[in-house]
Order: structure tokens, then sequence, then C-alpha cells
């Protein structure tokens, strides 16, 4: 098999889960495009603790992790299989970091199943979620990332979910199709300059693009996904945005691929 892509997508809203519009129609036609992958690795913004761990079920929940929304959202099952030799293996690719192996407390959440939903709407591909350590440092986040980088060419789609930019106290709700704030498109052209030219150090320490960087990153859970993505890219690697566009203003949806 030749070597998956490395993607990183911003899942916004999970109500994105459910019905059709520009980015869950963009999201199934880039899963139609994609290679099959054997396995799906994913770094959702939603587990994010203080540790490194890896979902070791052979049959993940679907977790609702979230309030205030209709009652059909709490319905959607994501019934993928897990696939507990991937996390033997992802560990073992880690060491000698100490990595978790999680048999019974999480799952899927819906930074990964209401973009999988639509990607992969059978869910008969195996997915094993990677949690982020809330303690660490950005460059931490992308040297793990590198390390994952030969599981790409055995197949398996690594995977990040969060967004560029996600600043919910400017969000403007129930206005999905408001103009974007200035400085939210202007951090992401920033991100996207960086990415053509192949300079990732300085979206590693993102902190330092500056004031919109604050707004657009207030709190980096959203963020590190992509980190782990670049970090999975190859050198000189091509790189596309398949998704585009803005949700309420403050929320990136934009899709970064790799290869």
């Amino acid at each position: 098999m030749s070597r998956m892509p490395a993607l990183f997508v911003g899942h916004g809203s999970p109500m994105n889960a459910l019905g059709s519009n520009e980015w869950t129609r963009a999201w199934r036609a880039l899963g139609e495009s994609l290679p099959r992958p054997r396995a799906i690795l994913s770094i959702s913004a939603h587990w994010y603790i203080g540790g490194t761990a890896l979902t070791a079920m052979p049959r993940p929940r679907t977790i609702h992790d979230f309030g205030g929304f209709p009652k059909a959202l709490h319905e959607v099952q994501y019934p993928a299989p897990g696939d507990p030799g991937l996390a033997v293996d992802v560990k073992r690719l880690l060491d000698p970091l100490e990595v978790s192996l999680d048999e019974d407390s999480w799952g899927l959440d819906h930074g990964t199943w209401s973009v999988l939903v639509h990607l992969y709407p059978r869910a008969d591909v195996p997915v094993v979620q990677l949690a982020i350590d809330a303690r660490r440092e950005p460059r931490f986040h992308y040297d793990l990332g590198s390390r994952l980088r030969e599981l790409r060419a055995r197949g398996i789609l690594v995977l990040g979910s969060g967004d560029v930019v996600h600043n919910l106290r400017t969000y403007t709700w129930g206005e999905r199709s408001t103009a974007a704030y200035s400085w939210a498109t202007h951090f992401e052209a920033l991100v996207r300059a960086h990415l053509d030219a192949g300079q990732h150090d300085p979206l590693i320490e993102y902190s330092g693009l500056g004031d919109e960087a604050r707004a657009a990153v207030p709190t980096p859970d959203h963020y590190l996904p992509l980190l782990y993505v670049m970090g999975a890219s190859v050198p000189g690697e091509r790189v596309s945005y398949p998704v585009v566009g803005f949700d309420g203003g403050s929320v990136s949806m934009l899709a970064v691929q790799f290869g």
C-alpha cells in the first residue's frame, strides 16, 4: 500500500455530524477521494488530559462530550471497531515515553466521530484515539507526531481534529454564514503561508505570531492536533486544503492534507 496522507480537519460544531452543509459535503467527497486506510489514528482536541494515552478497546463507545444540543445529536452512534494491536504498536513507537493503554474509560469523542461519520460513514475502519498531554509544550506534540510518520507507510491515516482558529468567546451563535473576523482570516492565512513554504517552526512556536495568534488560539487544545499532523508529514510533501471556510466568524473549518 502506498503512503496514506496525513490529515488535519477543522471539525467545528458537533452539529456538523447531522444533516448536510458545505463542510460535511466536502468531508464526504474527501473520504471518497482518499485511499481506504487500514486503520485511523485520531488525535482529537477533546481528549486533552494530563498524560499520553491510547484507546485500546476492541469496541470503543461513542462519547457525547457536550451539552445543550438536540436529542438527535446525543443519539448519534459511530460503531467503528477499535484496534488494540495498533494501540500497542503506537505505544512501542513512542517508547520510552510513558503511554497508558485505555481499555475501558474513553472511546471516540465528537472531535473524532463528528468528522468520521462523513469521511467513512459505514464505520468500518478501525479507529484508535491518541490523547493530547495538556502539560506539554507545543514542540513535544510536533516531535510526537514525527514518531507517528512511519504509520502512514503501513496504510494508517494519521488524523488530527481541531480548529486552526477556535475562539468561542467571539463566536456568533446561530449565524453560521457570518463574515469571519479580520484577525481570524489573517491568522489562518499566515498558517497557510508557513505550511506552503514548509516552515514549521513558526507554527510550532505559534505564540510568537502576535496578537492575532492570541485571539485565534486562546487555548491550545484545538490547535495542537495540527502539530501532530505536521510532524507526521514528510519534508517537501505536497500540502493542500480540501475544506475551507469559517463558522460563526471565529472558528476555522480549514482542512490540511499532506500527501
